[in-house]
């Protein structure tokens, strides 16, 4: 098949500007309920629950910033023809297609069902550098790479 990866970019980038903001929503209401109201007397199970709630906002804050590094990573990728299993890729493999990116869920483009996993997805370390029609194993299972572009 051949695939309109600059779709599949802009469909990426898409899904993830979106969870981003998601978190960033997620992080503005953590952190707003993490403010202890100084003009009243502070009662120990509202300071407990302020001290929790700053703390998941700092742990949302680390998610955000790992949206951002996938939107930067999704706008660099050369995402040109490919004949191996590399960055930049879309991969079916033994019938499901993957674009060799960031990771990402499932997502329809051009009417079929991709996913996005990264260079650091245990999987691809099993399919890097395989070409179309190539066996692979992996987690004991032999996999057929159907398709490199």
């Amino acid at each position: 098949m051949d695939w309109n990866k600059a779709h599949i970019r802009e469909t990426m980038l898409s899904l993830e500007t979106a969870a981003l903001q998601s978190a960033r929503g997620n992080y503005l209401d953590y952190v707003c309920t993490a403010r202890v109201d100084q003009s009243e007397p502070v009662e120990n199970d509202e300071l407990a629950q302020a001290e929790i709630a700053s703390d998941l906002a700092e742990a949302l804050d680390d998610t955000l910033h790992d949206y951002a590094d996938k939107i930067d990573k999704l706008r660099m990728i050369d995402f040109g023809p490919k004949s191996t299993v590399e960055e930049g890729a879309v991969v079916k493999l033994s019938g499901r297609y993957f674009a060799i990116a960031v990771s990402t869920s499932r997502f329809t483009c051009q009417g079929r069902d991709v996913m996005g996993i990264s260079t650091m997805a245990p999987i691809f370390e099993a399919i890097e550098g395989a070409r179309a029609g190539e066996t692979v194993q992996f987690n004991g299972r032999d996999l057929v790479v159907e398709d490199v572009e």
